[in-house]
């Protein structure tokens, strides 16, 4: 742990909860799970076709993991329009981008093992009974509310299996070191699913359930045509038109306890919108809805489309539209079970509740925050992934209430000195280059929740005396240091690689944003690094699914934990319009392309730049 420092604190606004989460003792060190570099182990051939390349000949380790680069669930025949099974199909093959470094011939011969992990991203762990959610939108858009998000826990404790099972890297030779997960954890900002998160991460009992024991209260029970009721043979739901099944039993199946093994290697936590905020975009101030027993499941027309409105603005008028309309349709709401689990948490809690010594896991404690980050409530920091390579996560996240990123003054003050510590050569802002010989050389990778492009500059409620930075400001900071190999990020849902280029070519580094394991694809990435030997580095992103099983059974039978994981997925893959723009070519781009999926990405190194 290399931690953060305490300069330029941050003020923020004093939430009304206080944490009830012990403290623990400062935040252990990755050292222990670090390997040393090493020569890569002996290799088999494999010919991999490239789209927009010609095939290409790579190394890769034996035995190797199973990933995507053997089968990717793919959905099976049947009209676009109506519900579909999953296959296994083909795998995707490996994509050599060469925008930043040429690819060098022998380079598989010469490549030294630098490090090896795994990305996780937008879990969103769903209390899906939450009195504050607002399935109600889904009366102006379908994709508002989606069916799969009873299963959120089953399908992550199917990827902590998977990640459990994996062997070694397909291109290092080394088994994954860690996990790092880049924010939107959970979904409503809510203490019960932190406590899943972090029990899912560290092993435990889960029980997705909330409110009632006895019953399941949230939409599926409603008998509105609205939303999915898998569960009710009379109703002709708008979903089971669509082709989605009757399922027996799923209510009473998604809201049973369910075990996760723990990651069986040390994790790392980077905090997101979602985590910080209730709904993403939230005021913190709504708490008093979360843990009420009263839940909106339906709103006139012109109230959905003022709120719909309200979440496009950049200020914060949609919590108070939120406020307005809960308020005034009281009466008509359902009556649930109150809950105190679901209060909201502030990031005071959040740092807390990894610091408990109880959601230790296979460590370090705290999971990359340490004591001192209490001290205002920085949720940053950096830490040391293997001998030469430094991670640093950062917060991108707006705490009064916005979707978007950005980052503070101070914290990008932090990170250009974390950035300095660690570059022997950089260069100022008028692109001067600048040597520091006492710095700790190391190559260093980037973690947040909001990639690039989702980051914009506009004022944070919470703290308003401190100017607020986008993501081309951060974008530049980073080009200034020829250390940064790549900026690791997800938020959007989608997997899309971007290299961002300089005139002088060490100044160059890829930004690597992976897909949700809410939404289609469901994936995570297997991350590896490793010198050429030849003055270039290669970063190789190979994504990975859960160990569910691409199909469930015929009949939807099987309702245990791997049954529900498949289910999970086969759910996701048949969200509306999803198939239709897949075979239009619109929706493919969540997956991404070629050489946003399984590839293999060259830079020049910083050590020949």
């Amino acid at each position: 742990m290399i931690g953060t420092d305490p300069a330029s604190p941050i003020n923020r606004r004093r939430f009304l909860l206080a944490s009830g989460a012990a403290v623990a003792g400062a935040a252990g060190t990755a050292a222990a799970l670090v390997p040393r570099q090493r020569r890569l182990p002996p290799v088999q051939q494999a010919v991999r076709a490239t789209a927009g390349h010609p095939a290409r000949t790579v190394r890769r380790s034996a035995p190797y993991a199973a990933t995507t680069l053997e089968t990717t669930a793919v959905l099976g025949g049947g009209p676009a329009d109506r519900f579909r099974r999953l296959v296994s199909g083909p795998g995707w093959p490996l994509a050599v981008r060469g925008e930043l470094a040429a690819a060098g011939s022998g380079r598989e011969d010469r490549r030294t093992a630098l490090a090896c992990f795994v990305q996780f991203t937008d879990l969103h762990l769903t209390d899906v009974q939450n009195p504050l959610r607002t399935e109600f939108l889904r009366a102006r858009t379908l994709t508002s509310w989606r069916a799969q998000e009873a299963l959120t826990v089953a399908g992550a404790v199917a990827l902590v299996e998977q990640v459990n099972a994996l062997g070694k890297g397909p291109y290092t030779g080394l088994a994954p070191a860690f996990v790092m997960t880049t924010g939107d954890n959970v979904d409503n900002n809510s203490m019960i699913e932190l406590e899943w998160f972090l029990t899912l991460m560290s092993g435990g009992r889960i029980t997705p359930n909330t409110g009632d024991s006895t019953a399941y209260e949230g939409v599926q029970s409603s008998g509105l045509p609205l939303y999915w009721h898998p569960d009710d043979a009379a109703l002709r739901d708008v979903d089971k038109r669509r082709g989605l099944p009757r399922i027996p039993g799923f209510l009473d199946a998604v809201t049973r306890p369910v075990t996760s093994p723990g990651l069986r290697v040390p994790w790392y936590s980077t905090v997101g919108n979602h985590d910080d905020l209730p709904g993403g975009c939230l005021s913190p101030l709504l708490n008093e809805f979360a843990v009420g027993s009263r839940k909106l499941l339906s709103v006139p027309d012109s109230d959905a489309a003022a709120y719909g409105k309200a979440l496009q603005t950049g200020d914060d008028p949609k919590s108070e539209v939120l406020r307005a309309i809960l308020g005034r349709h009281a009466a008509s709401a359902r009556t649930v079970t109150a809950d105190e689990r679901r209060r909201l948490y502030t990031p005071h809690d959040y740092l807390a509740a990894h610091l408990d010594p109880a959601h230790a896991g296979a460590g370090p404690v705290g999971h990359g925050y340490a004591e001192d980050n209490l001290d205002g409530d920085r949720m940053y920091y950096a830490f040391r992934i293997a001998e030469n390579v430094i991670g640093i996560s950062i917060d991108t996240t707006y705490r009064s209430g916005h979707y978007e990123g950005s980052l503070g003054t101070g914290q990008l003050r932090w990170l250009e000195r974390t950035l300095a510590a660690h570059s022997s050569r950089s260069y100022d802002a008028d692109s001067r280059l600048v040597r520091n010989p006492g710095a700790d050389d190391a190559h260093i990778l980037v973690f947040s929740h909001h990639h690039s492009a989702g980051m914009t500059r506009r004022p944070d409620a919470a703290r308003t005396e401190e100017p607020r930075h986008d993501g081309a400001e951060v974008l530049a900071l980073l080009g200034r240091y020829p250390n940064v190999v790549a900026w690791i990020n997800g938020h959007s849902h989608v997997n899309r690689i971007t290299p961002h280029a300089h005139a002088t070519p060490a100044r160059s580094f890829w930004e690597v944003n992976t897909a949700s394991h809410l939404d289609y694809p469901h994936h995570a990435r297997l991350i590896e690094l490793a010198d050429n030997g030849d003055g270039t580095l290669s970063l190789f992103t190979t994504l990975i699914e859960s160990a569910a099983p691409h199909r469930t059974e015929p009949d939807f039978a099987d309702l245990s934990a791997v049954g529900l994981a498949s289910l999970y997925r086969e759910l996701a893959y048949n969200a509306p319009g999803l198939a239709e723009g897949m075979t239009a070519g619109v929706h493919e781009g969540w997956a991404g392309g070629a050489g946003d999926r399984n590839t293999e990405l060259l830079v020049v190194s910083p050590a020949s730049g």
